[in-house]
């Protein structure tokens, strides 16, 4: 795992999970950019944020690009997305963050309920504090009644999600 100035972390350190070696791709066919951005130095980014434990397993908390950063902290929104999906009335969630003038990002649940089913803001909100630090939190919920967008291998378009919060916002995450 690598920090954010390239350097190797130790055990428990969340960073971006890199790898190197003769079965590392050489490169993005005609995309020189995309190549110099994912190959450094001989290591590949993978994108991915994750750690290593004690005894060299890899474990992925979440995407690089997903991070949430509140006041300082690092949220993952895996690990607030696996907390909202365990109340019994959500069927689809995406975790984003949205500007916040005092803490640079918060933490914004989008939820659709199943059909027949609702829940609360305050009500889900008070869900996740049971279930996770209160830093990591939904600062507030978006309900949806319509399925999310979907990339073509099924996979929630957060970028698309995070349009409408970050457009005409000086700082963007893609």
């Amino acid at each position: 795992m690598k920090d954010e100035e390239g350097r190797i972390l130790g055990p428990n350190e969340v960073g971006e999970v890199c790898a190197r070696g003769p079965n590392v791709m050489q490169g993005y066919w005609n995309k020189p950019d995309l190549t110099a951005k994912t190959l450094k130095d001989g290591w590949i980014h993978t994108g991915d944020g994750g750690y290593l434990d004690e005894d060299g397993y890899v474990y992925i908390v979440d995407r690089v690009k997903d991070m949430i950063i509140s006041g300082g902290e690092n949220v993952y929104s895996a690990e607030v997305e696996n907390a909202v999906y365990q109340h019994p009335a959500v069927v689809e969630c995406a975790v984003i963050g949205v500007p916040d003038e005092k803490w640079g990002e918060r933490v914004h649940a989008i939820v659709r309920c199943h059909e027949g089913q609702s829940v609360g803001e305050r009500e889900l909100i008070d869900f996740c504090h049971e279930l996770i630090a209160n830093y990591k939190c939904p600062r507030s919920v978006e309900f949806r009644t319509e399925p999310m967008p979907l990339s073509g291998a099924g996979k929630i378009l957060k970028t698309e999600l995070r349009k409408p919060y970050w457009d005409g916002v000086a700082k963007s995450v893609n």
